[in-house]
């Protein structure tokens, strides 16, 4: 009955106060500066998201790799991102040519084959990809290497002892496995980075809300436009949701089969690519 209450203030609030402005929230809900904003921010979400995917794999793998070296170079990368606010990260990458004016590919104190203005290299979109997808990266690293710590070893020993390839085991055995810890905590850390990519907004990119803060700075419409900017993000967020439900339930289609829980077991591309046996 409490939360009935509640909710029932709270729907009333919103339907009947006139400080909401529900008029202009429609006005500029479609409008081309927002829809252009949003179309900004996925396609910045989506391309850091890829690249922090790949680069968090490989340092997962560095952290459990034999070398030293390449324990500690990863552990050194996750400290040192994890360690900082990825604000001041993007700050800095777009601002990187305070530090390095010129970028060169060439032998240590010896010719250089390559060289180029940073300024020219390091527009807003770069330093934005690099602050959001490296930062991420850290983040991704510890969660694919809890993944792939929780599938049992046994599993690699038996694979190797069918004369399996440690590279084939890990991408036909562990891997598949290590999905299915690894996409709930990942899907988090992408609504996450979606979100926290308005950040970028400090360094002039206009996603979606930097879209909203350039018309609501012009017009004095401050609520009703971040209420427009909430909205896209609301619903960007629930299909982000819902396709995580999706790949979970299909990843675990087949653990939940063989452990005799109730879901019902349907038999596709997942499964079959997922079977530990072909």
């Amino acid at each position: 009955m409490v939360i009935l209450v509640v909710t029932a203030q709270v729907v009333s609030s919103v339907l009947t106060n006139p400080n909401y402005q529900w008029d202009i929230v429609g006005k500029y809900l479609f409008d081309s500066r927002i829809l252009a904003g949003l179309g900004t921010t996925l396609l910045l979400t989506t391309v850091a998201m890829a690249l922090a995917c790949l680069l968090g794999l490989a340092l997962a793998l560095m952290r459990r790799a034999d070398s030293r070296i390449l324990r500690a170079t990863a552990g050194g990368y996750v400290w040192l991102f994890r360690g900082t606010p990825v604000l001041v990260q993007l700050i800095i990458w777009y601002n990187l040519a305070i530090l390095v004016p010129v970028i060169s590919i060439g032998i240590p104190f010896g010719p250089q084959f390559w060289a180029a203005q940073t300024n020219d290299l390091i527009s807003p979109w770069t330093a934005a990809i690099l602050g959001l997808a490296l930062n991420e990266a850290a983040y991704l690293c510890e969660i694919i290497r809890s993944g792939i710590t929780a599938v049992d070893h046994g599993q690699t020993e038996a694979a190797q002892a069918l004369g399996m390839s440690r590279t084939h085991s890990f991408r036909r055995i562990v891997l598949p496995q290590a999905l299915r810890v690894i996409v709930p905590p990942a899907s988090n850390e992408a609504i996450g980075l979606l979100k926290y990519s308005s950040v970028v907004s400090v360094i002039a990119l206009p996603e979606l809300l930097y879209a909203g803060q350039l018309i609501y700075g012009r017009t004095y419409e401050t609520i009703p436009v971040l209420i427009v900017v909430s909205i896209w993000y609301l619903v960007v967020v629930t299909l982000l949701t819902w396709l995580e439900h999706r790949l979970e339930r299909r990843l675990g289609a087949g653990f939940a089969a063989r452990h005799g829980s109730a879901a019902p077991y349907r038999a596709g591309r997942w499964s079959r690519w997922l079977a530990p046996n072909r």
